[in-house]
């Protein structure tokens, strides 16, 4: 029944946001959602400043491959060396990998070129879905989930969800901000990177406990 549980909690977030990325896809594809990204564009960079722009290019920087690369290994090593969490430590592969790997690919069916309204820094590649956005949702989604397994006071856990949230969205606007994004392309990256992260956990979940299954059935026979 546990087994049951957390499969089909996971599944149904997984079919969510991957109902919420194609609805998204097919107004980029069509073109509906031209009207929506111009507006928060404009209102986005109306409220360009000095201070903004600096903290923007910090929260870029923060989403970057470099640093998330940086972020990774120190998670890897803690998991492996003071945690001996290896089976965590294969999902946060597992999810790290994919998402970039998804992105790579979606972003050569999808061909968007950036837009080209106002940018205060210089950007190569296509554009949708949002890569910083995608690595920013499965690095910070993945960790959060990780610890969220081993906290049990709702004050840590509102704190963990608060700052995920906040690193992951200020990235998100970062890159709108900077003019290097859609809007359509930041929550179509959030919505690609839930999907493969709700999967991955689901399956993650399932593959535990059908392990544990066995073990606890010996142990129930003993009593």
């Amino acid at each position: 029944m546990l087994y049951y549980h957390y499969w089909s909690r996971g599944f149904r977030w997984f079919i969510g946001f991957l109902l919420a990325f194609i609805l998204i896809a097919l107004l980029v594809k069509l073109g509906g959602a031209r009207g929506f990204d111009d507006a928060v564009i404009r209102f986005v960079q109306s409220m360009e400043s000095p201070p903004l722009t600096a903290l923007a290019k910090g929260l870029s920087l923060v989403g970057s491959s470099k640093l998330a690369v940086g972020i990774s290994l120190l998670t890897m090593l803690i998991l492996f060396f003071a945690l001996k969490h290896r089976l965590e430590l294969a999902l946060f592969l597992w999810v790290g990998l994919g998402s970039q790997l998804l992105n790579t690919l979606l972003k050569l069916w999808f061909h968007r070129e950036r837009p080209t309204i106002h940018r205060l820094i210089e950007q190569a590649g296509y554009s949708f879905p949002s890569g910083h956005s995608m690595a920013a949702f499965s690095l910070y989604g993945v960790i959060a989930y990780l610890l969220w397994r081993h906290m049990h006071s709702r004050s840590e856990r509102l704190l963990l969800i608060l700052f995920t949230v906040l690193m992951t969205g200020g990235i998100g606007w970062s890159r709108i901000y900077l003019g290097v994004h859609y809007p359509s392309d930041v929550i179509g990256g959030y919505a690609a990177s839930g999907a493969w992260l709700m999967l991955s956990a689901a399956c993650f979940e399932a593959y535990r406990n059908h392990k544990s299954k066995p073990h606890n059935i010996k142990n129930a026979r003993k009593k």
